[in-house]
Order: C-alpha cells, then sequence, then structure tokens
C-alpha cells in the first residue's frame, strides 16, 4: 500500500499511511517494496516524482533518510537531479548529526552486514537481506531496529561517537543478547548473555 501510493505520488495517502489511518500494521517511513528490485523509500519516490518540497521537507522530518540507497546504489539526490528536480537538492542534500569518514562509514556498514549475515545463517532466513548502511545512522541520534526473519529478534544499531553500537537478540533462545561496538573495520564484542 505505502510502496503503492508513494509509485504514483499520492502523498496525501502516503502520509495517512505513515500515519497509521487506513491499515492494521504499522509502515515506516523508510520501508520499500518487499521483493521489489528498485528499493525504493517513499523519498526515492518524490526524488523520483520532482515532488513539492514541502513533501520532501514532511518525509525527512518524519525520519526519512536521505543517506538510504536504492538497488543501484543511488541516494534521493542523486535520483532528483538525474531527473531534472534541482528544486529538491537543498532539501535533499545529506546532514550528518556525526560526521564519520566516507571510508570508515563503508566499513562500519561492510561490519554490520557481516554481523547480520551470520545470524541470519544460523537463523537458516533465506530471505533476502537489504543491509543497512551506516550512513543513515549518521544522519541521526536515533536508534534504528530491524528484524531479521526466522530469528525472532532482530539487530539494533545506533552511531555514538563516531562508532558504530549493535546489539542482536532472539526471542526464543535465552541469553541470546551480544552487543557490539563497531569503529572502522574493528568490531568488538563488549557484551553477551542478556535478553
Amino acid at each position: 500500500m505505502l510502496a503503492d501510493a508513494a509509485r504514483d505520488g499520492a502523498w496525501t495517502r502516503v502520509f495517512e499511511l505513515l500515519d497509521g489511518r487506513g491499515v492494521d500494521f504499522a509502515v515506516g517511513v523508510n520501508d520499500w517494496r518487499r521483493g521489489g528490485t528498485s528499493w525504493f523509500s517513499p523519498l526515492h519516490q518524490a526524488a523520483w516524482h520532482g515532488a513539492p518540497i514541502d513533501v520532501v521537507e514532511n518525509l525527512v522530518n518524519r525520519g526519512a533518510w536521505r543517506t538510504l540507497r536504492d538497488a543501484h546504489g543511488r541516494w534521493p539526490i542523486d535520483i532528483a537531479l538525474e531527473r531534472g528536480a534541482e528544486h529538491l537538492a537543498n532539501v535533499l542534500e545529506p546532514r550528518f548529526v556525526h560526521p564519520v569518514l566516507d571510508r570508515a562509514l563503508t566499513a562500519m556498514s561492510a561490519a554490520l552486514a557481516e554481523l547480520v549475515a551470520a545470524a541470519a545463517r544460523q537463523a537458516e532466513c533465506v530471505a533476502p537481506i537489504r543491509h543497512l548502511d551506516a550512513a543513515c545512522l549518521a544522519e541521526t541520534d536515533a536508534n534504528a531496529w530491524f528484524p531479521i526473519p526466522g530469528m525472532y529478534g532482530g539487530f539494533s544499531a545506533q552511531m555514538f561517537h563516531g562508532r558504530l553500537h549493535v546489539e542482536s537478540w532472539s526471542r526464543v533462545v535465552g541469553g541470546s543478547g551480544r552487543a557490539y561496538v563497531i569503529s572502522g573495520d574493528r568490531t568488538t564484542l563488549v557484551d553477551e548473555g542478556f535478553v
């Protein structure tokens, strides 16, 4: 529903769905069509459509990540500029709460992907997983949580002082909690056995 509304540029409906009106389940501003090939979130769709600035600002104010990449590695600003929507350049320009070097973000993203892939293998997850880019977490102080199919749990991650703080757990495995700190390409297990 959300992916369809965003694809169609039906912004009133997008915001109704994000506000929980007319749905029996929560949808998130950074959600994309499961099984889709573009990996477009509503912000990518807004960039594609050259939506009005107030639409894009509303999505960003709701927590849309400006650095969420599509399946081709493009940020929403890249799509807007490719499509001639220069009026969106300023509002789509990434702004980082946590300034971290690009190479460190790339290394943190790879390390986080390794942790998630190992947990998914252990949970015998066969569903494709879209890995979280550390740049998204550098945009905010918020904690991001994402489930892993078959794990009955998942991961939470947050940027803190230029490092990625990550916790994982499974609701059906007692003592499954693990906490990591990822700095650059180094992953350190700092706690385990909780949850």
